[in-house]
């Protein structure tokens, strides 16, 4: 016992008390009454109640979260479950439904349950396919942005509409069309004109004229769209993606095709010209941007791009083992290379080769095609033509997957909760070489690609998942009192001035109605009520207390 201890007296229990208040500082109270009955051979509990009738004590000390997430979690949680396979720290149904119970959370002194969270898998398997979205003559690979709530923008090459004719057969020329003037719900005052495309219309930008680069279209519904004309030029033809800062929008095309990122600035999408063209942005030191730009919350831009050195890309769609990472303070230059956002490299060989690439030598500064590559073994998987977003700070990446072994290749995404870890493998979609692109949109998520098919999704959360929580009121380990059975689920909304960066409500039942009590219990159903693949996969429970 040290002379500490034995100096501090009943006086110093009060006196602490009197000090610290907080319900942290209860915690070091209670340590030092043990203390105290070590020094007196007085039981700790019997000197609190003494307390507690006496009325220095006016708030019962607040429990920790109890949280089940880890494997050892769910293994010690769960009393009994049906239907439900729990490995790996998670719990989802084995067939189209199930259900579990944990045992009852134990407390010494009552407590004061406030609210049950609920968290799934990040894995993002519910996608829908929906037929192609936007204009039916964009072309090329689509660019999407969101700039706010019913402000929707899709970028790509305008083209005829015309079918492409077979070898040696002359195209179809088109029907003659007459425009005539319209109106469209949230377009008042502009003057639009009806096009030979459905659900298509030109504003006065809409009939500048093209300049052989990609134009813009803006919808209030993602289902009609308004032609606002050209926003690139021919040289800068090979757009990538778009994001927004302070109401201007930034657009990034590759110069030349796969080479470094270069930046319009755009204050104005509707009156069909280019905004300011800045330049290179950032000056790729592996060939084979095809990037995605996100600006973070703090208002940084990070580029994610094509990583070319350990792969023949000619020979495998043009993709890569390795996505890059970069960032930058305003997104218009020095920018900062990080650690790779995806690295699936196998073994270096340590020989070196080179490949050919078709456009390079169209740039008036570039005196060679050849790229150069460091041949790995086995065969490597390959990712490319990233697309970004992030939904409640979880992120995402969206692009081609071409999969070692010659088979078919697909839209693939990996996810990371932060752009400071690499990201892992969550799953693919859809046949052929897709170049996509992801936003939020009229509550939900889309997805755009080169294919015949594009895909809509609700967000991570599947449904459907109903919990209740019971409370033992008088400390005999069994459950006085229930909540009602309730549906939760995730919800997503726009976060203002950001593009890419949506906010999460997460999955939570209010549970403050319950009395306090020594112990809680929680009980789910799950049920599997999608169309896709996707499983309600749920990672944690969390009660939370007062």
């Amino acid at each position: 016992m040290s002379t500490a201890r034995v100096a501090y007296g009943a006086g110093g229990w009060l006196a602490a008390y009197r000090l610290h208040r907080s319900y942290r500082a209860y915690s070091i109270f209670l340590i030092t009454l043990g203390a105290e009955w070590e020094l007196w051979g007085v039981n700790g509990r019997m000197i609190y109640r003494v307390f507690l009738l006496l009325g220095l004590f006016t708030t019962a000390l607040s429990a920790d979260d109890w949280r089940v997430d880890t494997a050892e979690d769910w293994a010690a949680a769960v009393a009994s479950s049906d239907g439900l396979v729990i490995e790996e720290g998670s719990a989802a149904p084995e067939g189209e439904a199930g259900s579990l119970q944990t045992v009852v959370k134990f407390f010494e002194m009552k407590q004061k349950a406030s609210v049950l969270t609920i968290e799934q898998s990040a894995i993002w398997q519910n996608w829908q396919p929906i037929d192609n979205l936007g204009p039916s003559n964009l072309g090329d690979a689509p660019v999407l942005l969101t700039m706010g709530p019913d402000d929707y923008w899709m970028f790509g090459r305008y083209t005829s509409g015309r079918k492409r004719p077979k070898k040696g057969q002359k195209p179809t020329p088109l029907p003659p069309f007459t425009p005539e003037a319209a109106e469209l719900e949230g377009f008042e005052g502009v003057e639009l004109q009806t096009t030979r495309f459905p659900n298509q219309y030109n504003a006065p930008g809409g009939l500048e004229k093209g300049l052989g680069g990609y134009h813009a279209w803006q919808s209030r519904d993602m289902v009609n769209w308004v032609h606002h004309g050209p926003v690139t030029e021919k040289f800068s033809c090979w757009v990538t993606t778009a994001e927004q800062k302070d109401g201007q929008v930034y657009i990034y095309y590759d110069y030349p095709n796969d080479q470094d990122p270069h930046l319009y600035i755009d204050s104005d999408l509707t009156d069909g010209k280019p905004g300011e063209n800045k330049g290179m942005a950032f000056a790729d030191p592996t060939h084979g941007s095809d990037c995605a730009f996100i600006r973070d919350l703090d208002g940084r831009f990070h580029v994610i791009y094509e990583d070319w050195s350990p792969i023949n890309a000619s020979k495998r769609s043009w993709d890569s083992p390795i996505a890059g990472h970069a960032v930058s303070a305003d997104g218009e230059g020095d920018f900062e290379i990080l650690d790779p956002a995806v690295d699936n490299r196998t073994t270096p060989t340590g020989e070196k080769l080179t490949y050919q690439h078709p456009h390079w030598l169209q740039h008036p500064d570039f005196d060679s095609n050849l790229g150069e590559y460091e041949v790995h073994s086995p065969e490597q998987e390959a990712y490319g033509d990233w697309a970004a977003i992030c939904i409640g700070g979880q992120y995402y990446l969206f692009g081609d997957y071409d999969p070692a072994g010659g088979h078919e290749m697909a839209t693939g995404w990996f996810t990371s909760p932060s752009l400071d870890q690499e990201f892992v493998w969550c799953d693919k979609i859809g046949k052929g070489h897709p170049d996509p692109d992801v936003c939020f949109a009229e509550g939900q998520f889309y997805l755009a690609t080169q294919q015949k098919t594009d895909y809509v999704s609700p967000g991570p959360w599947v449904e459907k998942v109903t919990a209740r929580v019971g409370v033992d009121t008088d400390g005999d380990k069994a459950i006085d009192q229930w909540t009602n059975w309730a549906e939760v689920k995730e919800s997503y909304d726009y976060i203002e001035g950001q593009s890419k960066q949506v906010s999460k409500t997460p999955a939570t039942l209010d549970v403050s109605a319950l009395p306090a009590g020594f112990g809680y219990q929680v009980e789910l159903k799950v049920e599997d009520t999608t169309e896709n693949k996707s499983k309600p996969i749920v990672e944690a429970l969390v009660l939370g207390f007062e």
